[in-house]
């Protein structure tokens, strides 16, 4: 994948900080580009780019953030303007959370059933609302709720003021909100109204358990 331009040491040391976050970059790049090749080409050309550019990156600060900057830029400048918007991911991704949530789906939901709920919604349903957002609340819904950044680091991915990060994101939450209260209703929970800042808590909550 990349060329032999700079030294094996380099080489080595690029791909030990950089791959670990390739399912990451992934995740995001299907999310923003909503095709799967789309996606392998915008993280191989966030890649190559990083690659080229490594000898810019501060050592000791995170890979992660500087990693997705480049993605995101490489998005805006080349896919934005070329990769047609599609309403709904099909493929493996999908699929892989189907399988899980349908073999997992009785017993959770009769032992926790909001638990159940919120598990369920942050699959296919929630992929699908995240997807159907304007592309920069949907960067920014990405960067926050399914990649972790501070509001100072999607700020610095971004480019853009703190200020604006926060109220696109309030945005992005909102719609979420709205695109996703219809199906809380259909799945007989009331409160349709849970605000999508819960669904982020929740999904901390689980995963530093899972720790």
């Amino acid at each position: 994948m990349f060329d032999d331009s700079k030294s094996d040491l380099t080489r080595d040391e690029f791909e030990g900080l950089a791959m670990r976050h390739l399912d990451a970059l992934y995740a995001a790049g299907l999310r923003l580009t909503k095709n799967e090749r789309d996606a392998e080409d915008l993280v191989q050309d966030a890649l190559l780019r990083a690659y080229r550019f490594f000898d810019r990156f501060e050592r000791g600060t995170n890979i992660k953030a500087w990693l997705f900057k480049i993605l995101t830029n490489t998005f805006i400048n080349r896919y934005r303007r070329s990769v047609k918007e599609r309403s709904i991911v099909d493929g493996p991704e999908q699929e892989t959370v189907q399988a899980q949530v349908v073999s997992r789906q009785a017993s959770d939901q009769a032992a926790d059933p909001e638990r159940w709920f919120f598990d369920r919604l942050l699959s296919d349903d929630v992929l699908r609302a995240v997807d159907a957002l304007p592309i920069d609340f949907r960067m920014v819904v990405i960067l926050a709720d399914l990649q972790d950044f501070s509001y100072r680091e999607i700020a610095d991915i971004l480019d853009v003021p703190v200020g604006t990060v926060m109220s696109r994101l309030y945005r992005g939450r909102r719609l979420l909100q709205k695109a996703l209260a219809q199906y809380a209703i259909d799945s007989g929970f009331s409160d349709a109204s849970a605000s999508v800042e819960d669904l982020a808590e929740h999904r901390r909550r689980r995963a530093k358990s899972a720790t």
